[in-house]
């Protein structure tokens, strides 16, 4: 298996097979690493691809993010700041994958976004439009799988199907890995800061977070609730145990829990809204 994960491990970091925009993401990498570098200067390379811009726009005015009334690619980065702009350009071909070949995919991460933006500011946590993007892109690794080992998602879903067992389960079976480590290389490859690496890599153990353990708890958390209230799919129909330590490390009880799951109940029907808005366009 050690040599199956380490063939597949070189075929993820592959980055140049991927739907990326590698010339955008170049120079905006760039851009952000100068501490001269204007806001409006980095707005201007984005700009430069229409599909990249609308993209990003949709997602800044989206409720993952509140529903924040963006007009511009500058605004977009003063509200979501440029961490946030960079991974959305980087994952925007991707999502687009998820949005026309995976609905419930797309859908269900729209929805932990969705609730990890909701969450966070229910915390007072900082950067949580960070988080929302973070919950937005948890579950890349399984487009990656999907993209890149078609034959092998098949196997997956069908040992879910017929023995009844976690996506996750399968995974590790068939790959000798899961969709969050295969999500945590893909983010290294595209330099995405920890903050988002961590919550993508260990969402479904957030024990092993070293430095971003309330992020990768609140995508935890956010996982959990949209897992159980049904909405989009995730690949199998099985909700997973809150884990103790996200509980502890978020300082939660009955009763927070409880109104977290009454308010993500209006929040999902705006999700979905939007999400047939996107899909129908």
């Amino acid at each position: 298996m050690a040599s199956n994960q380490s063939d597949l491990k070189k075929s993820i970091m592959d980055t140049k097979t991927l739907p990326t925009l590698p010339n955008v993401i170049h120079k905006l990498n760039s851009l952000s690493d100068s501490d001269s570098s204007s806001v409006q200067e980095m707005a201007k390379i984005v700009s430069s691809d229409q599909v990249l811009s609308a993209r990003i726009l949709r997602l800044a005015n989206s409720p993952s993010y509140g529903f924040h009334r963006v007009s511009t690619i500058s605004n977009a980065m003063i509200l979501l700041g440029v961490n946030v702009v960079k991974s959305l350009a980087l994952s925007s071909s991707i999502i687009a994958m998820m949005e026309h070949d995976s609905i419930g995919l797309w859908e269900h991460s729209l929805g932990v976004g969705s609730a990890a933006n909701l969450i966070a500011h229910r915390l007072k946590l900082p950067e949580c439009e960070e988080i929302a993007t973070a919950g937005l892109l948890h579950d890349i690794g399984k487009v990656i799988i999907k993209l890149k080992c078609s034959d092998v998602d098949k196997e997956i879903q069908l040992r879910v199907t017929t023995r009844q067992i976690y996506s996750l389960e399968a995974e590790r079976e068939v790959l000798d890995t899961d969709h969050a480590e295969i999500g945590g290389w893909l983010a290294k490859s595209w330099f995405l800061p920890d903050k988002l690496s961590e919550p993508i890599s260990f969402h479904h153990d957030v024990e092993k977070s070293c430095n971003n353990r309330v992020k990768t708890a609140v995508i935890h958390l956010a996982d959990v609730l949209i897992k159980s209230s049904g909405f989009g799919d995730s690949g199998d129909d099985f909700v997973p145990s809150l884990q103790n330590i996200a509980w502890d490390i978020l300082k939660l009880d009955k009763q927070l829990l409880d109104e977290l799951v009454y308010e993500l109940e209006d929040k999902l029907i705006e999700v979905k809204n939007f999400s047939f808005e996107m899909l129908s366009n």
